[in-house]
């Protein structure tokens, strides 16, 4: 009992000492101990036009290894519907464009449904351990499948477009400050349904979404305790995160010949980039209960997927599983 009771806390004790590189939007390279389970309830929010649009994604996370982890999401939201928006592109046999949602306002409600999920699995395969500091590398390689029909350029794998996406992860901690910079890609399917016009016409139409790189930097501050004494204690973390994307031009086809390439008439669906900024904080209490708020705003750009600010909380519980925790769990 008293070996169980001493690994627990080395485990309780490793999540705490880089507790500021837990941030509340980007996953460092270190993964949870072998045996671990994590659930995480995440919300992000924000105002368009009076209307509330929100996010809500449930992932359940588990340590397969020491260095693989797996995460389960399901997404829930009311950024989309299941269909295209009334004349997301302007029916006149002429291959003109009109901006996504051209007959409506952009505060049209939407039904909050369940969107779709998504399997994302990390592998640690760099770690460089000293006191009070190591530098780790990670991969991570990610497949979504979302139902909603997006009828925007941007790629977004778990909350917006069905596809696969991977990348590096590269942490550095020294002390009470780390760092965390993330290099990805995102390939998304093309989307395939009917667009429909105010005269109640029916066309079928294809999405093919271009590719994105995403490109973050996350830095956390350990702001208390000064000192750990026991696993009790609670954290206080301060973050700044810098989310960037840029990606490539959509394309339209509707399949009774009409072709919209790149439209020139809606910014929506060209190519762009941007990076927002995210200030953020976050309480761990008792080593095992996480609570995240973060704002975003933007920096250079903008998205289009959503307005600003954009709220977040998340809400993140660790489970320990002592038959299946070992001394290696770091």
């Amino acid at each position: 009992m008293k070996k169980a009771c001493s690994l627990l806390f080395l485990v309780f004790l490793s999540l705490l000492v880089k507790a500021q590189e837990l941030y509340n939007l980007t996953l460092p390279a270190s993964t949870i101990p072998k045996g671990a389970m994590g659930v995480r309830l995440f919300d992000e929010s924000y105002s368009e036009q009076g209307l509330i649009r929100k996010i809500t994604v449930l992932k359940v996370m588990y340590g397969v290894t020491p260095k693989l982890t797996v995460t389960l999401s399901g997404v829930a939201s009311d950024y989309h519907s299941l269909y295209l928006p009334v004349d997301f592109i302007l029916h006149d046999h002429s291959g003109g464009g009109a901006p996504p949602s051209a007959n409506l306002p952009q505060s049209t409600p939407n039904p909050y449904i369940f969107a779709g999920g998504d399997l994302y699995a990390q592998y640690r395969f760099l770690s460089s351990d000293g006191q009070n500091t190591h530098f780790r590398m990670a991969a991570y390689g990610e497949g979504s499948y979302i139902r909603i029909a997006s009828h925007l350029g941007e790629p977004e794998l778990l909350t917006h477009n069905t596809g696969f996406g991977a990348g590096i992860i590269s942490t550095y901690l020294k002390s009470h400050f780390a760092g965390t910079v993330t290099l990805g890609c995102v390939i998304p399917t093309e989307y395939q349904g009917n667009a429909f016009d105010k005269y109640g016409g029916v066309f079928p139409t294809a999405i093919k979404y271009g590719n994105a790189i995403d490109y973050n930097l996350a830095l956390g501050y350990l702001l208390f305790p000064r000192h750990y004494k026991s696993y009790e204690q609670s954290n206080i973390n301060l973050y700044l995160e810098f989310l960037g994307k840029s990606y490539g031009a959509a394309q339209v086809t509707q399949k009774d010949g009409v072709i919209t390439d790149h439209i020139p008439n809606t910014a929506f669906l060209k190519a762009d980039n941007y990076m927002d900024i995210n200030p953020g904080i976050q309480w761990i209490i008792k080593s095992s209960l996480r609570i995240d708020v973060s704002v975003g705003f933007p920096l250079i750009n903008s998205s289009f997927l959503h307005e600003y600010p954009i709220y977040y909380i998340g809400l993140q519980r660790y489970f320990f599983f002592k038959k299946r925790i070992s001394a290696k769990s770091d």
